[in-house]
């Protein structure tokens, strides 16, 4: 059949860790690890460290490419904690997991002390929910380290003055330019539209519906819908139900260009993956 193939005009390969991952060619799934004991899908879980250790090992078996640790729910309305904390929560996992997995170590967090010491403890990639635009220091330790970050549009409030993703352009543009200036290589920036931050579920929802807009920025970008009130508000279900409205969205991810899937579920996701990437970019892969 003709005309089923697209092409996002990207191709870029980065280095994280051991791993070379080629941006265009695939769909590559990351696992969420939430070490916290309030985050909105499974806080409490995997907060002990032997139960957070088996369940990477587990994802990455399951064929996550990325595991993706968290030590500060971002859920509405959760609290914030210190430095400290979160480095309590998160440098003893990260710590097992450098020995225990092959996949790279990606940590979920916005502040730069949180980066330095995970960094420095084996950790390959940050993912920041801020855009390197609340820490004024971050951007400086990721290039210190030499490692890809994923930056996502944020904001407080749901008001937008003009075109949503329009907004999110701009946002990510800044994000960019902070990275740049700060000396992070432009093949290891990753972007991130923020589906399910300072958005309602019905502006979430719009941005989905245009989602292929981000690749005129030309960078590869992360979508992470996984079990969102979006999905739960569609389905009218809990968060542990929302595997295939999931799926969905994972779907329309890729099919509008998304490179990575950030998502709890992994052997469902990367099924997907599979599937939509061998119709969409007529790749097939394990």
């Amino acid at each position: 059949m003709r005309g089923i193939h697209r092409d996002f005009n990207r191709n870029v390969e980065i280095q994280c860790g051991n791993q070379a991952f080629q941006f265009g060619s695939r769909t590559y799934i990351m696992g969420i690890l939430n070490v916290t004991p309030d985050s909105f899908s499974d806080g409490g879980s995997f907060a002990e460290i032997e139960k957070a250790v088996v369940h990477a090992v587990d994802m990455v078996a399951q064929g996550a490419h990325i595991i993706d640790i968290g030590g500060e729910s971002t859920r509405p309305g959760a609290a914030e904690v210190s430095a400290e904390e979160e480095l309590n929560r998160v440098l003893p996992v990260v710590k097992r997991l450098v020995q225990t997995v092959q996949a790279p170590i990606s940590i979920d967090t916005y502040k730069a002390e949180v980066a330095e010491q995970l960094l420095n403890a084996g950790a390959h990639m940050i993912n920041d929910v801020w855009g390197l635009q609340r820490d004024p220091d971050i951007a400086g330790v990721i290039a210190k380290y030499g490692v890809p970050v994923v930056v996502m549009h944020n904001q407080r409030g749901t008001e937008y003055s003009t075109d949503i993703i329009e907004e999110i352009k701009r946002f990510l543009k800044k994000s960019i330019d902070i990275a740049l200036k700060a000396g992070i290589k432009k093949e290891h920036i990753i972007l991130d539209p923020g589906i399910g931050f300072g958005k309602t579920p019905e502006q979430n929802m719009h941005v989905m519906a245009r989602l292929d807009e981000l690749n005129d920025l030309g960078y590869p970008w992360l979508l992470g819908t996984s079990r969102k009130s979006m999905i739960g508000k569609i389905l009218d279900l809990p968060p542990v139900e929302r595997v295939e409205g999931t799926i969905a969205t994972s779907v329309m991810g890729i099919m509008q260009g998304a490179d990575i899937l950030r998502v709890h579920d992994v052997k469902e996701n990367l099924r997907a993956a599979q599937v939509t990437d061998a119709i969409v970019r007529g790749t097939y892969h394990g």
